[in-house]
């Protein structure tokens, strides 16, 4: 045991010398793991430490939702104008999003890695087992009666419905009277933002307090599970990029090699920054560069920023029916559909925010009662995961800009045809 410490003090030394918040979380949960192995009765204790974090998690959500959800469609109800560009584009987004849902669930419901863990009674009393309901009841509760009461029972689907609604009534609104509100929700997105960021600092002890709480409970091995988890995952990334991408670009004709060379600098920097933002400018440039008219370049991208988020709502549908498996929880046909649709509708417009789809799922699993341990314990290998799913949103979102204008009949052949300088 003394070697284990004396292994975990050098990783925390090299965490300090780093000072990066995902090297903290990698040794947040060596320790939490080595805590709750070696001391079991001690972690029972460090769990007050993960529901702080969930606390906090959750006062994220409502605002989080309602002002991206309102930035990506009021903001751009220059769909109307666009017509049939915009058209396009959101028939692409739903069709290759709703395949990286079924991709996901497909391979999570084959590899079943979340099947054999047995979890500790939930000590939250707002976390129940979800209960049988009939359609009727399913689509009637996905319908806010109070705003207010949704934001505060944890009700995401309440407040997704809410968010587009109002969103889709302030893109009908006169430009005047739209811009404050546009504004006021812009400048709540980035502040949520920011809260986030400032949330996560505290991602190590909760990460590590929960890891070290469920190791106390349950034993090593669980860390199998999650080994499992992750080759789950990246098995259905890359059966996502063979099966649905690579036939898309071949089907539209789009140049593949010179396609692959201008996205491989922004993919790279969405893979190590874990943010499809910072990786934005420099797909913009690639896409022009290679062919893509500016104005479909300015439209696309960001457009599909909100509504073509193929790695994280891939991750999602996974990750969620892996937290449902960890349950016991024997959800129907119904219940596996409105859960995925809902992540669907909540991922919009969080892609560039690091963490922002582990936000969104936590979020959204504690309001359909499922347990929120195996979500923490997930946040161990989230950076391994954020890395490709990110990586996957830009690649997306490059490939769909190229096949609009392909759709459009205004793709430059001859700058696609030329190397780069």
């Amino acid at each position: 045991m003394v070697l284990r410490w004396l292994v975990i003090a050098a990783l925390c030394a090299l965490a300090w010398r780093r000072r990066t918040l995902t090297t903290w979380i990698l040794v947040s949960m060596v320790v939490g793991v080595e805590v709750g192995y070696d001391f079991p009765e001690a972690a029972v204790s460090l769990r007050v430490l993960g529901q702080i974090f969930l606390r906090l998690i959750r006062t994220i959500i409502a605002p989080l939702l309602f002002a991206t959800l309102v930035v990506g469609i009021a903001g751009h109800s220059n769909i109307r104008q666009v017509g049939r560009m915009g058209v396009k584009a959101l028939v692409y987004f739903e069709v290759v999003t709703t395949l990286a849902l079924a991709i996901g669930w497909l391979a999570i419901t084959v590899s079943r890695p979340g099947v054999g863990i047995t979890l500790p009674p939930p000590s939250d009393p707002v976390l129940q087992q979800p209960v049988q309901r009939t359609w009727q009841e399913i689509v009637l509760d996905a319908v806010p009666d109070n705003i207010a009461r949704a934001v505060a029972d944890n009700e995401v689907l309440q407040v997704v419905v809410f968010s587009v609604i109002f969103a889709i009534g302030l893109a009908l609104v006169p430009e005047p009277k739209r811009r404050p509100m546009l504004a006021f929700a812009d400048s709540l997105a980035e502040t949520m933002f920011k809260f986030t960021k400032i949330v996560m600092y505290m991602a190590p002890l909760g990460v590590g307090a929960a890891l070290a709480y469920t190791v106390g409970q349950l034993g090593l091995g669980i860390l199998v599970n999650l080994a499992q988890l992750l080759a789950t995952f990246y098995i259905a990334t890359a059966a996502f990029i063979v099966l649905v991408l690579l036939p898309i670009a071949l089907a539209a004709r789009v140049p593949v090699r010179a396609f692959a060379r201008a996205v491989a600098e922004p993919v790279t920097i969405a893979f190590a920054t874990t943010s499809s933002e910072a990786a934005l400018p420099r797909a913009m440039e690639a896409m022009e560069r290679i062919g893509v008219p500016r104005q479909i370049v300015a439209f696309v991208m960001p457009t599909g920023y909100s509504f073509n988020l193929d790695g994280s709502t891939l991750y999602l549908s996974l990750t969620a029916l892996f937290v449902a498996q960890a349950a016991g929880v024997d959800m129907t046909w119904g219940q596996q559909l409105l859960l995925i649709v809902t992540l669907m509708l909540t991922s919009k417009g969080v892609a560039g925010v690091p963490r922002g789809a582990w936000v969104i799922l936590l979020g959204t699993v504690s309001s359909f009662g499922l347990p929120v341990e195996p979500v923490f314990v997930l946040l161990g290998i989230d950076a391994l995961m954020d890395m490709v799913r990110t990586s996957v949103n830009v690649l997306g979102n490059c490939l769909a800009t190229v096949v609009i204008a392909r759709w459009e009949g205004d793709f430059d052949e001859r700058a696609a045809a030329t190397p780069a300088a």
